[in-house]
């Protein structure tokens, strides 16, 4: 019984991204990659079994967004809001991928009853939230916190999304995406 009302309590937490006073929070997101550091690389089995590390994304721009759980209500929207903006993100050159400490079993029933169009990775061993400075834990449980990561095609971390809002998530990146995108084609001045 007390398992199941932690449960409960976690995925009110994680779902809705209400968030508690945590010691060490901001240390645990500054440990993670910063905006011109290098992505740290994974090797993570998507929602069909395949296998994705960061290095064969290289060439292309990653959206990787992290969240909390399958099936929760934030996680629900800010994965919807993702699909629905695929075109846009690919017409950029965006590849998209999603992160959590669900299992591949998990994933696919998430991704084929909102129907997503892109990897959602499985990251049972938490190492890909350890190593992005994203894993938490609350009462006893751990789980991903809701941060996103634009990585540019050289594999470098173009900007870190912090307390990100799952509907808003999409278009935040896509505005950032074309600004990068616009700066690299601009001659710098010097």
């Amino acid at each position: 019984m007390r398992s199941l009302i932690l449960s409960a309590a976690l995925l009110a937490f994680a779902g809705y991204g209400i968030t508690a006073p945590q010691a060490g929070a901001a240390e645990t997101a500054a440990a993670g990659p910063q905006a011109g550091q290098a992505a740290p690389d994974f090797r993570l089995q998507d929602q069909k079994s395949r296998w994705h590390t960061l290095d064969q994304y290289r060439g292309h721009w990653v959206v990787l967004y992290f969240y909390p759980k399958d099936f929760t209500p934030g996680c629900t929207t800010q994965v919807c809001a993702f699909r629905d903006d695929i075109a846009q993100l690919r017409k950029a050159g965006a590849d998209v991928l999603g992160v959590s400490l669900d299992d591949v079993a998990s994933h696919a029933e998430f991704a084929e009853k909102h129907q997503v169009p892109f990897p959602l990775l499985a990251d049972i061993d938490k190492s890909a939230a350890r190593s992005y400075g994203v894993l938490a834990e609350r009462m006893g449980m751990s789980y991903a916190r809701r941060e996103t990561f634009l990585i540019d095609p050289q594999g470098h971390v173009a900007r870190r999304y912090v307390d990100v809002d799952p509907e808003q998530n999409v278009k935040d990146v896509l505005a950032d995406l074309d600004r990068l995108k616009r700066e690299q084609a601009t001659p710098s001045a010097g």
